[in-house]
C-alpha cells in the first residue's frame, strides 16, 4: 500500500493512502493539514491505471513536486517530494516496489483532465469550482480500453501556469501596523473558491423591499433595527466637531450596527499617504490590528466599497500577506467619499464568521460612510477655520492686515526655524520712562503706553513694517521680514520721521488735558540677519537674531530724546532721500571697531 510521509513544523506522520485521497485544510478531507497557507481542498492523489497521480484543485499557491509547480496533473513516483504551503510530504510505494511501467502520457494514458472528455465519454459542462471536499467513491468510469476503473472527480477549472512565488520576507511588506509587531514570515494563501466569491461579490446589491412585500417579520426586524443605528449615527455626529470623538462615535456605531471583531478609520496625513487616526477592537484596545495596503489600494483605485466572504480566498487579495496572517474571514472597506474626494477608509473585518456581512451590510455600511465623510469632512473645516483665525490674529498683531492676508493665503512664506535675510531693524524707547512713571499711578501708565503704541504701531503697518514685540516701553519692529521690499530701509526711515511727527500731536493732545508729555529716540540698522519663530513648543514669536539686531538696539540708547539715529549700512541705502548730519562715531557695547553714525533731519523734497 502506497503511503505519504508529511512533515510539518509540528513533526512528521505516515498515512496510508487509498484510491482516491483529498488533501487540503478542511477537516473532511482525507489528509488533513493544518496549515494555514494549504487550501481547503487543495489536492488530490488517486489511483490511475494502476499508479498514482497528483491533481492540482487550482490553488493559487499551487503544489509542488521536486521542486516543479504541477500544472494540472502529474505522475507520483516512489521518493517523490511534495510540496504544499509550509508542509512537505514524500510519496513511498508499497514496499519500495517499482510501479508498473506505463506508456508515455498519450491519448487514454495521460492524467485525467476533467475538461476534456475521455474515450467513450460524453463532452462535460464548463467547469465550475468545487465547493466540498472529495470523498472517495466506487470506481465507477471507464478511462481507457484497458484500464482499470477509477472514481469520476468533480470538474476542475483550468490553471494557468504561475511562477512559483517569491520567498516571503522578514517583515510582510505592503502592510500597515498598528499596536504589533510584523510577523516573521508570511505565505500567500490560495484561492480556489474564485468563482464563488467573485459571482457573490458582483451580484446585484440587495435593496430593502416595501412594506408590503415582507413577510418575514424578523426579517423586518433586522432590517428597523440597522435604519435605527444609521439614523441615530447621523444624529450623534452630526453636530460633532471634534474630529477625535467624531470618529469613536463612528465606530461605536459600526460596532452596533456590525458583528465585527475590528475596525479602523484611516486618513490622509500631511504626506497624503493614508494613516490611521480611530481604531477599535472588541476584545480591547491592546489587540494587534493590521491594516492591509491591499484591500486601501482597491478602494483607493476603484473607490467603491469592497466586500469578501472569505478574504483568505478571495482572488482580489491573494497577495495580501498581512489577511494571510491574521486568518480574517470577512472584510469590508468603505471609501470615505466628499464631493467625489476621497477622505479615507473605513475597514471592518471579523475573524470568526465566513459570511459575517453581507451585500445588505455593505450597503448600510457606505450609507454610513457617506455620513461619515460629511461630519469628517465639516470637521476638517471646522478645525481648519479655527486654526486659520488662530493665525490671523497672531499674525494682525504683527503684520498689517493686508500683508496678514498674503501670509494666510501662502503667498508670503514664514518658515519656523529661520531663513537668512537682509532687514532693517528699529528700536525706539522713552526717554526718562523711569523718572517719570515714578511720579505716575499704574493706571495711568497703561493708558498713555496703550494710546502711545496703537498710534505707533499703526504707522508701522502703514509702511508695511512687521511688529516684532514691545519690552516694557521699547519697540522693536522689522522693515524687510518676512515680507520684503526693494526700499525697505526707506520705508523704515519714513516711518520714523511719520511717528517723531506723531509723537508731537500726542503730547499736544495730552497737554491740553492736564497731563505730561514725553520724548522717544529711535535707532535704525540694516543688515544680515536670521528671521524665523523662535521660542518653545508652546509659545513661539517670530522674530530677527544677529549682530544688526544688536547694532540698532545700542543706537536706540545712543539717540537723544526725538532724535532718529541710523547706521552707515541704512544711510548707504537712504542718502538720496533724507537729508542727514553726521554724529561722532560711537564704539557700542560688543563692537571692536567704531561705528559711523548719522542723525536724520528730514525727507529731501
Amino acid at each position: 500500500m502506497a503511503r505519504l510521509l508529511i512533515v510539518t513544523p509540528e513533526g512528521q506522520q505516515e498515512r496510508e493512502l487509498v484510491a482516491v485521497n483529498s488533501v487540503g485544510r478542511h477537516p473532511n478531507n482525507t489528509v488533513q493539514l493544518l496549515d494555514r497557507i494549504v487550501s481547503k481542498e487543495h489536492c488530490i492523489i488517486e489511483v490511475r491505471a494502476g499508479r498514482y497521480v497528483l491533481r492540482d484543485l487550482g490553488s493559487l499557491n499551487g503544489t509542488y513536486i521536486n521542486g516543479q509547480r504541477v500544472a494540472g496533473e502529474q505522475w507520483l513516483n516512489d521518493g517523490d517530494e511534495v510540496a504544499l504551503g509550509n508542509t512537505r510530504m514524500v510519496f513511498r510505494e508499497s514496499n519500495g516496489a517499482a510501479p508498473v511501467a506505463q506508456p508515455p502520457f498519450g491519448q487514454g494514458t495521460a492524467p485525467f483532465n476533467p475538461n476534456y472528455p475521455a474515450p467513450n465519454q460524453q463532452p462535460v459542462a464548463p467547469p465550475v469550482a468545487p465547493q466540498a471536499p472529495i470523498a472517495a467513491q466506487a470506481p465507477s468510469v471507464p478511462w481507457a480500453n484497458s484500464a482499470p476503473p477509477v472514481a469520476p472527480q468533480p470538474p476542475v477549472a483550468p490553471v494557468a501556469p504561475v511562477v512559483n512565488p517569491p520567498a516571503a520576507p522578514n517583515k510582510p511588506a505592503g502592510m500597515t501596523m498598528i499596536g504589533a509587531v510584523a510577523q516573521a514570515k508570511v505565505t500567500i494563501t490560495s484561492s480556489m473558491l474564485e468563482s464563488h466569491v467573485r459571482s457573490k461579490i458582483a451580484a446585484a446589491a440587495q435593496q430593502f423591499l416595501p412594506e408590503k412585500s415582507i413577510v418575514d417579520v424578523e426579517a423586518l426586524r433586522r432590517d428597523y433595527e440597522k435604519l435605527r443605528i444609521a439614523y441615530e449615527l447621523q444624529r450623534a455626529i452630526g453636530a460633532e466637531l471634534d474630529l477625535d470623538k467624531l470618529l469613536e462615535k463612528i465606530l461605536e456605531r459600526a460596532f452596533d450596527l456590525l458583528a465585527a471583531d475590528r475596525a479602523a478609520i484611516l486618513l490622509y496625513d500631511e504626506s497624503k499617504t493614508l494613516s490611521p487616526r480611530a481604531i477599535r477592537t472588541r476584545k480591547g484596545v491592546d489587540e494587534p490590528f493590521v491594516v492591509s495596503t491591499t484591500i486601501l489600494h482597491q478602494v483607493e483605485k476603484e473607490r467603491v466599497a469592497t466586500l469578501s466572504s472569505d478574504a483568505m480566498l478571495d482572488p482580489r487579495f491573494s497577495q495580501a500577506h498581512s489577511i494571510i496572517m491574521q486568518g480574517i474571514r470577512s472584510s469590508m472597506a468603505v471609501p470615505l467619499l466628499f464631493k467625489g474626494e476621497l477622505q479615507g477608509v473605513l475597514v471592518v473585518d471579523s475573524q470568526i464568521s465566513t459570511n459575517a456581512f453581507g451585500e445588505k451590510d455593505l450597503q448600510l455600511v457606505t450609507n454610513i460612510a457617506n455620513q461619515a465623510a460629511l461630519a469628517i469632512a465639516n470637521a476638517t473645516l471646522a478645525r481648519q477655520i479655527q486654526r486659520d483665525a488662530v493665525a490671523r490674529e497672531r499674525f494682525q498683531r504683527l503684520l498689517s492686515p493686508q500683508v496678514a492676508q498674503l501670509v494666510l493665503d501662502g503667498k508670503v512664506e514664514v518658515k519656523q526655524g529661520g531663513v537668512s535675510t537682509e532687514a532693517t531693524m528699529f528700536f525706539s524707547d522713552i526717554r526718562g520712562f523711569t523718572s517719570m512713571s515714578e511720579g505716575m499711578n499704574a493706571e495711568d501708565i497703561v493708558s498713555m503706553l496703550n494710546d502711545y503704541f496703537e498710534r505707533m504701531v499703526e504707522i508701522i503697518f502703514k509702511y508695511e513694517g512687521t511688529l516684532d514685540k514691545f519690552v516694557g516701553d521699547e519697540i522693536m519692529a522689522l522693515f524687510g521680514a518676512p515680507v520684503s521690499h526693494p526700499d525697505d530701509p526707506i520705508r523704515c526711515v519714513k516711518a520714523s520721521l511719520v511717528m517723531i511727527d506723531g509723537l508731537r500731536e500726542f503730547n499736544t493732545e495730552r497737554a491740553a488735558a492736564g497731563k505730561i508729555g514725553f520724548e522717544i529716540g529711535i535707532g535704525i540698522n540694516t543688515g544680515k540677519v536670521v528671521a524665523g519663530y523662535l521660542g518653545s513648543s508652546k509659545a513661539m514669536q517670530y522674530t530677527v537674531i544677529g549682530a544688526p539686531v544688536n547694532l540698532a538696539a545700542r543706537l536706540c540708547s545712543q539717540a537723544k530724546g526725538m532724535q532718529i539715529v541710523i547706521s552707515e549700512q541704512t544711510w548707504l541705502r537712504v542718502k538720496d532721500h533724507f537729508e542727514v548730519r553726521e554724529l561722532e562715531p560711537v564704539k557700542p557695547k560688543g563692537i571692536a571697531q567704531p561705528v559711523r553714525i548719522f542723525e536724520v533731519l528730514r525727507e529731501k523734497a
